[in-house]
């Protein structure tokens, strides 16, 4: 699957960043590092991250990047999970909210843009809304998934086999930006031209 239409002349202004990944370290340490780099990576361009709260893990790893290079954080986490996910108390900001829907309409109205590290059914859960939220015209924040190590490659090809058999239009595909380094997803991001979407809901209709 290809990456949204660019357009280098137009950049968009992307001054916070919501990203999704795992709670959990999984198996593959070079999974932590990356996340890392990418927190440093959003610190040192000027980005706001913007996720779930946590210390441990893919979430904590990418915070504790970003923090490191003097980036600004904001933790948005349920109160069910601060000890669960153990929430990373040297934020600049960590908003304890009531619910996962309050987490994650908060989460959504702090960004300009979402990104999806490798994590489990939670992140692609979180993805997916967003996605979906992209597709009806609730928003116009481009979407993001950083393919690390192809991570993600059975999930594209399922996407296009969905394509294929018409569950999924190829301008809904559009709306997805893939990339499997940091700078050019961020780089894509900034310059992604919407497609032409004719089912978009109208702002009295939302």
């Amino acid at each position: 699957m290809t990456a949204a239409a660019t357009d280098p002349s137009t950049a968009r202004s992307l001054a916070s960043i919501c990203v999704f990944c795992a709670s959990s370290s999984g198996r593959d340490g070079e999974f932590l590092s990356a996340a890392r780099d990418f927190g440093r990576l959003l610190a040192e361009r000027g980005h706001r991250l913007v996720y779930g709260g946590g210390r441990v893990g893919l979430m904590g790893a990418l915070a504790d990047g970003a923090l490191a290079a003097g980036g600004n954080v904001v933790g948005v986490i349920p109160e069910m999970l601060v000890r669960r996910e153990v929430a990373h108390e040297s934020l600049g900001e960590l908003r304890v909210v009531a619910s996962m829907h309050e987490r994650k309409a908060t989460m959504a109205e702090l960004a300009d843009a979402f990104v999806a590290l490798p994590g489990g059914i939670g992140t692609l859960e979180e993805l997916f809304e967003v996605w979906t939220w992209g597709q009806l015209g609730l928003h116009s924040k481009p979407c993001g998934l950083l393919d690390l190590d192809g991570y993600y490659e059975g999930l594209l090809a399922f996407l296009r086999r969905a394509a294929a058999g018409g569950y999924v239009a190829a301008e809904t595909l559009g709306l997805l930006v893939v990339e499997s380094e940091g700078r050019r997803l961020l780089d894509a991001l900034g310059h992604r031209r919407l497609p032409h979407l004719p089912w978009r809901l109208e702002p009295e209709e939302t």
